[in-house]
């Protein structure tokens, strides 16, 4: 049996069960052999099961009644293993430009290709690879920023973009597009955001020919700049 194979079977035994929700226990007590299949063949570069591969394989109904393994929450011990990320990224060497300029769907898939191992890894405490995720994320969400109107509350917070993304590799637990769930985590944010438009001191007053430089004085009794009051007369106080 082969993974296209395995792949085959699972969605046969979904269509034939159609259960609201499934989880790997569910596989176990349906299809056993699809099971021991996946916890044998199926892992990832560091030696865990990559449920990520075979959810993502699926067709897209079944995708979304998926439950991920439930971990305890227990505090994650920080580290640094430039193996591991190098372990991930050493057959994509030559791709890392689809961070910045996909080129085809293909390329977009692969992004997400990349970024799941490594935000597993991540998520185990590994700085390196939580550093190198944000850094790539990074490239595609000032991308969104300049040429996104959903994003454009964006600019002028760049400081907060980064903690931001470093909070959606922290969450993210479903299995689906990571770059698809970082889009809208980071479109919902911008709702809170504030605005930010930029004024020329030397852009000239609709109907005066004075600039905004032109009518600005400091106030004598607070210290702080302000308008004028009449323009036209130079009355300022």
């Amino acid at each position: 049996m082969h993974f296209e194979q395995v792949i085959k079977n699972l969605e046969k035994v979904l269509e034939d069960k159609n259960p609201a929700i499934f989880k790997s226990a569910w596989i176990l007590e349906n299809s056993p052999e699809v099971y021991r299949f996946i916890i044998k063949n199926i892992r990832t570069k560091t030696g865990d099961i990559d449920w990520d591969k075979v959810i993502s394989s699926l067709n897209k109904r079944f995708q979304r009644i998926w439950i991920p393994p439930r971990h305890k929450p227990q505090r994650v011990r920080l580290y640094r293993n430039k193996k591991e990320v190098d372990s991930v990224l050493k057959d994509y060497k030559d791709k890392l430009y689809i961070f910045i300029a996909p080129i085809d769907d293909n390329d977009k898939r692969l992004r997400d290709a990349i970024s799941i191992p490594l935000v597993r890894i991540a998520q185990k405490g590994n700085v390196r690879a939580q550093q190198k995720l944000v850094f790539l994320l990074k490239q595609i969400a000032q991308q969104w920023i300049e040429y996104c109107p959903r994003f454009y509350r964006w600019r002028g917070h760049s400081d907060d973009l980064e903690p931001r993304i470093t909070a959606c590799i922290r969450c993210y637990r479903f299995t689906g597009s990571f770059i698809g769930y970082l889009f809208k985590s980071l479109e919902y944010s911008a709702l809170g955001l504030n605005s930010f438009q930029a004024y020329s001191l030397d852009s000239c007053i609709p109907g005066t020919t004075f600039s905004m430089a032109d009518i600005l004085t400091k106030d004598p009794q607070t210290g702080q700049v302000v308008k004028a009051r009449d323009v036209g007369s130079y009355y300022f106080h």
